[in-house]
This record gives C-alpha cells, structure tokens and sequence, in this order.
C-alpha cells in the first residue's frame, strides 16, 4: 500500500464527513486505507461514519474512549496502518485532484526527505503559515511576537519564524510543517519514535520535525499541489474560524492552555540546555506574559 491517511476527530463530524468523502472522489493514481482516530467525539461522529458506509476494503474506524489528544491519538493510528508512506491530515481539510498522487511520487524520487507538505490553503486564499515553519528559537520567537516580521518577515534577520524570506512558489527545505498535512516516510517516522505524547494538542508537529532533522532527514515545501485547511475548527481558538468551529467554551480554553504548554516543553526539551540561563529566564517570562494576555 502507498499511503495511510490517518485523521484524528474531536467533535467535528460534518468537516470529517466532508474531508473523507474529497478523499475518495479525488484519490485515484496511489493505494491508500484512511483510518479514522475519534477522540471520544460526542457529536455523533460515530454514527455519521458508519451511514456513510465508507469502503470496509480501506477504511477504518477506531474509538478511543476519551480524548488522548492529537499525538497519542496519531500514534494509535499508526498500529493500525500498513503504507510505506503515512499522511497525517487534519479532519478540518479537503484533498484536491492529483494532490497525494504528487506527492508520493515526489517521495518516492526525493530519497533524503523525511516528510513533506504541499501548499496548505486556507479558505481565505492565504497560505497557512504554520505549514512554512522556521524553529522557534528565542530569536525568531520574538522576532515573531514583538511584530518585528510582521514588518520585515521577507529578510532573513526578522523572519525565521515563517521563513517568509524563501521563495514559495517552488519547492524547497524548510524547518517544520504543520500537521495538518504531514507527508511522512515510515522509515523516517520509526526512527524518531513517531509522536511524542508529552504534547496533547499543539506544538507536536514542531517537535516531530526537529527529531526528523536531528536525524538527518529532511522537510520538504511542495507548492505545486495543494489542499483546503479550514484550520482551528476542532480547537476554536484561530482567527480564520472563529465563525464554523465546532469548539465549546470548555475545549476553546483547553486549547489555549496546551498551545503554551507545548511552548514551554519545546523549550525545555529541545533549547534549555543550549542558551544561557537569562535567556532562558526571558522566554519562559516571555510565553507567561503572551499567555496572561491571551
């Protein structure tokens, strides 16, 4: 088999409904299974999936019996799948014509990437910034929270959070990808262990890539094919979709919550030893501060 797509669901049954069926519609040229991971959805996820009566031959619905969050839940899908290559897509997206064709075949022709992306689509028209990602050192961190890049994100000094210096019509390395399209090599994801489940929702997809690089693979932007993200919907706290989540008060604060928790175990795990105390003392100050607003 080609390709896994394994979509993790909390609560967003008509964005899933609608991802799936774009799934089966557009992908034809590549062998694929999608395997489902519902996080304990209580909006009748369940039942929806099951009238739609997707094909038994590639299709798969696991139940957890509460809400593990996006690495822990990807991670249970990964035991249940069986492609060279694993896809792991947001539930809040829609695959387009020849998309996954394109991107197994580049893949297959580029030995040294560990994962890749195409061009993430936001209803907007705009590109989802967060799938053209810099690592988030001190530097680039602040350079993007003082709105320093906001102003200069096309020189290298100011706009390493986004790489917005790059050129993004052509393929090229970049630091990280979202997960909301994560187009992974298994050889490359059973070297780094896959996910790390100390991140429940939010900065996952960061850390994953760090540990392919550390490895020596590398992440590739591929902006010849692309996809529709909706972004935020099962989290509620994105700008972009404030007006179609499907996200409670509950989950909104919850969501917020993990977003700096996953800053600070970034941080931790990958930069504390490598930067001086002050430096350190700053950033953590710095995430406080960014939260307290929030």
């Amino acid at each position: 088999m080609d390709i896994s797509i394994i979509i993790v669901s909390y609560n967003t049954k008509d964005f899933l409904l609608k991802c799936i069926n774009s799934i089966y519609e557009n992908v034809k040229g590549v062998s694929f299974e999608v395997i489902v991971v519902d996080n304990a959805s209580s909006d009748g996820t369940k039942e929806s999936i099951l009238n739609s009566k997707f094909p038994s031959s590639n299709f798969k619905l696991v139940e957890n019996k509460e809400n593990f969050g996006f690495s822990k839940a990807n991670n249970i899908g990964i035991k249940k799948s069986a492609g060279r290559y694993v896809l792991f897509l947001n539930p809040d997206t829609e695959i387009k014509n020849e998309t996954l064709e394109y991107m197994t075949e580049f893949m297959d022709k580029t030995k040294d990437a560990g994962a890749a992306t195409c061009k993430v689509l936001m209803p907007n028209g705009k590109i989802d910034d967060a799938s053209h990602r810099g690592f988030p050192t001190p530097w680039n961190s602040f350079s993007h929270f003082s709105g320093l890049s906001k102003f200069f994100g096309k020189t290298k000094l100011f706009g390493g959070y986004n790489l917005g210096f790059m050129d993004f019509s052509k393929t090229h390395v970049i630091d990280a990808l979202a997960g909301a399209f994560m187009f992974v090599r298994r050889e490359a994801g059973e070297e780094v262990g896959w996910w790390d489940e100390d991140y429940f929702f939010y900065g996952e997809d960061l850390d994953f890539c760090y540990m392919l690089k550390q490895k020596g693979w590398k992440i590739y932007y591929v902006p010849e094919v692309s996809i529709l993200h909706y972004k935020g919907v099962s989290g509620g706290i994105k700008k972009v979709s404030k007006g179609i989540t499907t996200a409670d008060e509950t989950t909104k604060i919850k969501a917020k919550r993990e977003r700096f928790r996953a800053m600070r175990i970034f941080y931790k795990k990958h930069y504390e030893d490598k930067y001086p105390w002050l430096i350190t003392r700053l950033v953590y100050l710095g995430i406080d501060l960014k939260q307290a607003i929030s």
